[in-house]
């Protein structure tokens, strides 16, 4: 699935939701700018940079494990 960011006209706004809404959500879903998902996406994007550029720490599996032990 695509997400894609559209600038729409006020003129056009109620019609072109209208037309989305004839999608069912499986085809077609509205994600508003307010929700979480820039957030998220923002700090997706920042993580994977920090993956290619090799800044990221990476811990095992065990230590991951012995980490969340230690929160239980």
């Amino acid at each position: 699935m695509y997400t894609i960011q559209l600038k729409i006209s006020d003129k056009v706004y109620d019609k072109f939701i209208w037309l989305l809404s004839k999608f069912n959500t499986e085809e077609v879903e509205i994600v508003s700018e307010s929700s979480d998902f820039t957030t998220t996406s923002k700090y997706l994007h920042k993580e994977l940079n920090e993956i290619e550029s090799g800044k990221a720490k990476f811990v095992s599996q065990q230590e991951f494990e012995n980490r969340l032990n230690g929160i239980i």
